[in-house]
């Protein structure tokens, strides 16, 4: 069959003004209705969170807790010490003899349900230090709650309260696939005000603050002190994230607010059910971004990849990684940067054998690691090595720096160890690169061109080596306070 004969039989000719007005009319129409379908499940906006809101909220509850505080001595922080007012301020403290006596601090926050067993969910800093902590929950009544684990890394803490009956919960959602512009609605506890509601959009992702495991989705949605340890949730009610901090000069919401992602709270919330702490991987390497300087220095084609500054005593040195390594894949996944580095391997189980593919001296390398724990290595002692000779002192101005050889008056003054070894820089010249890159007098270079210096001729050859091969610049390793940090210096200046 023909496509024209699909048309029916009597239509009128196409060339009828009173037919082609309908047709523009009904065309519109349908247009008008697409773009209209077409908004509405882009912005994913409801006529009304109120149905949502009833679904989910018997989950979430109210947090109170109780601290005993030592009593004051004095009228600190009222009137300066000294004034004619002193006694006065004293006087009305201790009025009733209590002005001495531990006294009972309050503080209130937020938190949810996450099974029906009684398993809540909170920030750490609301029950912190608490010596009693109470859940008051949406629907009426009140159970007191213990702490399971807390994760001050992460501001997260797991409790637990005894009902007779099933709770109400709520379940978590992939904060992956969350996506900027998409609704959330938070509820709490604000200011001590009751239960509330408030919603907005994801306004940012990957948000970090100051933690090394920080990954926070950003969000307008109204969040007040009080709201601490409440859930984020999408629009299916699944909690995406667990508000924890605010952007505020006058301690109010202005809109930028932080919420813990959810990808990051399940495995920290697992490991508080399972062992009462965290268990995070450790590969045991002290790393820091390639920048592009760096990247010239070491002929890498990108700044992809996590520079290894340091290997102390631990999995990545039994493996044989050495300072230097650029960390370019772990276990299966390409590394971007530090911050990632550092989030894959704590979110690694401990004791898993890995493969850490590393770029060494302009060729890839695969290492086998078997990482460790992290919180065990951080209370632990790193050994010093065997010491070394001590070589004659010499002193040279080498690419704006002062350098002087190390010697044992040397460390004594910049309280190093005995093993200390390298090439202290005395002097920086304000107008060099070098102080542009924040060298300074005291720091000590311990590496050129990814070689141990510990003399000045052997990084003279460094710099020969480096200007025979096309470098443009020269990779110094400089330790501060024993934390190391690479810098690539130009030559030729």
């Amino acid at each position: 069959m023909k496509p024209q004969s699909i048309a029916v039989a009597n239509a009128e000719p196409v060339n009828n003004p009173a037919r082609l007005r309908v047709i523009w009319m009904l065309g519109i129409s349908v247009m008008f209705l697409m773009a209209q379908a077409l908004s509405a499940a882009a912005r994913g906006a409801p006529e009304s969170f109120a149905d949502l809101a009833e679904r989910i909220s018997p989950a979430v509850v109210n947090i109170t807790t109780s601290t005993t505080v030592a009593g004051r001595t004095g009228p600190q922080g009222i009137v300066p010490e000294g004034s004619p007012f002193e006694d006065f301020f004293r006087e009305f403290q201790d009025r009733g003899n209590r002005g001495d006596r531990p006294r009972r601090s309050s503080a209130l926050g937020s938190g949810f349900v996450i099974s029906e067993d009684g398993f809540v969910v909170t920030n750490n800093h609301v029950i912190e230090g608490a010596d009693e902590i109470l859940i008051e929950f949406f629907e009426g009544g009140e159970l007191p709650a213990k702490v399971i684990g807390t994760d001050p890394n992460t501001d997260i803490a797991l409790l637990k309260v005894e009902a007779e009956e099933p709770l109400a919960f709520v379940s978590f959602g992939d904060s992956d696939t969350a996506r900027v512009g998409d609704w959330v609605m938070a509820m709490g506890n604000p200011l001590g005000q009751g239960f509330s509601v408030s919603a907005g959009i994801v306004s940012a992702r990957n948000r970090a603050l100051s933690g090394s495991y920080d990954d926070y989705i950003q969000t307008d949605a109204a969040i007040n002190r009080g709201n601490s340890g409440g859930p984020l949730f999408n629009m299916d009610g699944e909690v995406v994230g667990v508000n924890t901090a605010i952007l505020s000069p006058n301690g109010g919401s202005i809109g930028i607010g932080f919420s813990m992602a959810s990808n990051v709270v399940i495995r920290v919330v697992d490991q508080l059910k399972e062992f009462g702490e965290t268990r995070r991987g450790w590969l045991g390497v002290r790393i820091q971004d390639v920048t592009e300087d760096v990247a010239e220095a070491m002929g890498l084609e990108s700044t992809n990849g996590a520079l290894v500054t340091d290997v102390p005593p631990g999995p990545a040195a039994d493996a044989g990684m050495e300072a230097g390594d650029v960390i370019i894949k772990f276990d299966g996944r390409d590394v971007i940067d530090t911050r990632g580095l550092v989030r894959q391997v704590g979110n690694t189980e401990v004791g898993k054998a890995v493969r850490v593919v590393v770029n060494r001296e302009g060729k890839t390398q695969t290492i086998m690691v078997t990482l460790g724990r992290r919180e065990t290595a951080e209370s632990a002692s790193v050994p010093a090595s065997q010491p070394m000779d001590e070589p004659e002192a010499t002193e040279k101005d080498i690419l704006g720096l002062s350098i002087s050889e190390m010697t044992d008056e040397l460390r004594e003054q910049l309280e190093l160890g005995s093993n200390a070894e390298g090439l202290v820089v005395s002097d920086v010249d304000e107008m060099s690169e070098a102080y542009e890159k924040g060298l300074r007098a005291g720091d000590v270079i311990t590496e050129a061109g990814q070689q141990k210096v510990t003399t000045i001729a052997d990084l003279e050859d460094q710099i020969t080596a480096a200007e025979e091969a096309g470098r443009k610049s020269l990779l110094l390793l400089v330790r501060r306070a024993g934390d190391p940090r690479f810098v690539a210096l130009s030559l030729g200046e």
